[in-house]
């Protein structure tokens, strides 16, 4: 489902559950126009405890890292454009499915260099 939303939002898919040798690992690897994309997908079915977003907690953010770094040393192309966005899934109690694009969601830690 969020791969279909980002193909209608001209996202072109590249790679799906993507891991790295170094334990990292990308929900969906895509472009968007000129830029690599990195996308994590999170589903709730409320936000009674925040947003789906909210819900990323560091280590994850490091293990997403570490799968887009394993991905850019793939590439061996320090020049490229890169961000990581989030698709929040957000699923109502009918069972219908909203769907919604964070991007430039959060950025590479301090501590992983290119």
């Amino acid at each position: 489902m969020a791969a279909r939303f980002l193909r209608q939002h001209g996202y072109k898919i590249l790679y799906r559950n993507f891991r790295g040798r170094t334990g990292g690992e990308i929900d969906i690897v895509c472009r968007d126009h000129d830029t690599l994309v990195f996308v994590e997908v999170k589903t709730r079915g409320s936000e009674a405890f925040g947003r789906p977003l909210e819900t990323i907690r560091a280590d994850q953010r490091n293990r997403i890292a570490r799968g887009g770094l394993a991905w850019l040393r793939l590439l061996d192309d320090p020049e490229i454009l890169f961000r990581f966005d989030v698709v929040e899934v957000r699923m109502d109690t009918g069972g219908k499915a909203e769907c919604e694009l964070v991007k430039n969601a959060f950025q590479l830690p301090q501590s992983y260099i290119y």
